[in-house]
């Protein structure tokens, strides 16, 4: 006989506390095997597929997609044991009697103990608060008769199964604007819904009669102004990467007393350099890369700004290592993707995992662990076309640097006022970690070498 036993959303790691259902990988009735990931979720830091530890025919789903989940709540139900076949049909009591079942009723061959943290077969789970979610192994309630049918039909309901949309671009499109996919027709293969469908289904609605709206009495004009207006501004929830950026920015301003100062360097030989080098051949050399390299050299020379701030103990911890994270901006936010130990790595090795990184952000892949661990940030926001910044330090780092576009400008140069190529560089500091001598002496370290590439010689 076979035994339904209930799979939770397990621990993240990271301390990650809730996490949103992007996609169903199975439905109810399909056969999963042991690690087999069974939903796509969203964290505060990254895309995660979920692997499920039992193997058998999933009963049930909880949580429709699109739903937060916070760590403990049910995920689905397995039946696991002889009558986990792929065709047998769960009974009506299955979901009941997963709800008491505990994950060490399962050592057997349908269970995997390489599962994520904090869902082991050791010792009985955490106790947490649950909440129950609908599942798609109960049947929905029959709507109301119509008052015009002599038969009092059943009105249709959406049929079970996950929405079809792949592109989590799409289903935040519809989350949005408030829509409901699965009152989307979808116009792509097999009933796939495009981002064209919401954006059309969006239109509509937005064209819609307001004839049933309710009418609101009209507010007079005063003498010293227009009628006040009767729209609602819109509200948008701050959560999944928005959320997590909002909660470090506001403890980083909150807790860091921190500081900023800047300088304009002459970078036409540090592009020069980078031009003779991909001349060379090989793989090309990105000035992010460049740059990542004169700061490794710059923290050497200053650690006191490689370092945090242990508040409990009041003192400063100064890291043996340096972490290097850069701001990357996402459809899905920003997000600061971590090279480790860049301070021994070349500039092409540099080159290489910025670009794996940059493109796992992209395709929102990155891992909790590609995302943590910083002891520094480099803030290249140049690229939105801006001369200067004051960076928020990423907490509990303690300082940033922020690198400007890099434009022709006028510039005394031998002697001589010439076109050069310019770029701003500022250092947002924790003025705990240290004074403004220290500060300003990294920074110009930083600007004399990208004026003057070989005065890294001096350390190699």
């Amino acid at each position: 006989m076979a035994q339904v036993l209930e799979f939770k959303l397990p621990d993240l790691g990271e301390g990650l506390t809730e996490a949103e259902i992007v996609r169903w990988l199975v439905d109810v009735g399909d056969v999963v095997a042991i690690d087999q990931p069974v939903v796509e979720v969203e964290t505060a830091k990254a895309m995660v597929e979920v692997p499920c530890p039992y193997g058998g025919v999933v009963t049930a789903r909880f949580g429709e997609e699109g739903t937060e989940l916070p760590v403990g709540a049910p995920l689905l139900t397995v039946a696991v044991g002889g009558a986990a076949d792929g065709n047998a049909t769960p009974a009506p009591e299955a979901a009941g009697a997963a709800r008491t079942a505990d994950a060490k009723d399962a050592e057997s061959s349908e269970y995997s103990g390489n599962v994520l943290v904090g869902y082991g077969t050791a010792g009985p789970a955490a106790r947490r608060r649950r909440v129950r979610h609908a599942t798609h192994a109960v049947a929905p309630a029959p709507a109301a008769a119509s008052p015009a049918a002599p038969a009092a039909p059943v009105a249709p309901v959406a049929p079970a199964g996950p929405v079809p949309v792949i592109s989590p671009l799409v289903r935040k499109l519809a989350r949005d604007g408030g829509l409901d996919l699965r009152d989307v027709r979808g116009s792509g293969p097999q009933g796939l819904i495009l981002r064209a469908d919401v954006e059309t289904a969006l239109a509509v609605r937005e064209q819609a009669p307001k004839a049933a709206a309710p009418v609101l009495a009209p507010v007079p004009a005063t003498a010293g102004g227009s009628a006040a207006s009767a729209a609602v501004g819109e509200r948008v929830p701050l959560r999944g990467v928005r959320g997590a950026v909002a909660d470090k920015l506001s403890r980083s301003r909150t807790e860091i007393p921190d500081a900023t100062c800047w300088v304009d360097a002459d970078a036409t030989e540090l592009m020069a350099a980078r031009a003779a080098m991909n001349a060379a051949g090989g793989p090309k050399i990105s000035v992010l890369a460049l740059l990542a390299r004169i700061c490794t050299h710059a923290l050497a020379r200053f650690p006191e700004l490689n370092s945090t701030v242990d508040t409990a103990a009041r003192e400063i911890v100064r890291l043996p290592a340096v972490h290097l994270g850069f701001a990357a901006q996402t459809e899905r936010g920003l997000v600061v993707p971590v090279v480790r130990d860049a301070g021994g790595r070349t500039a092409e090795s540099l080159t290489a995992e910025f670009a794996r990184l940059t493109e796992s952000a992209r395709q929102g892949t990155l891992t909790p662990a590609d995302l943590t661990g910083g002891t520094f940030t480099l803030n290249n926001y140049g690229v939105f076309g801006v001369d200067g910044s004051t960076p928020i330090i990423n907490h509990p780092e303690a300082a940033m640097l922020g690198v400007g576009r890099i434009v022709p400008k006028p510039w005394v140069h031998g002697g001589e006022l010439a076109v050069r190529q310019v770029v701003q560089l500022s250092l947002t500091f924790d003025h705990r970690v240290c004074d403004g001598g220290t500060a300003g002496g990294f920074l110009r370290y930083v600007a004399d070498c990208v004026e003057n590439p070989a005065v890294l010689l001096r350390t190699l």
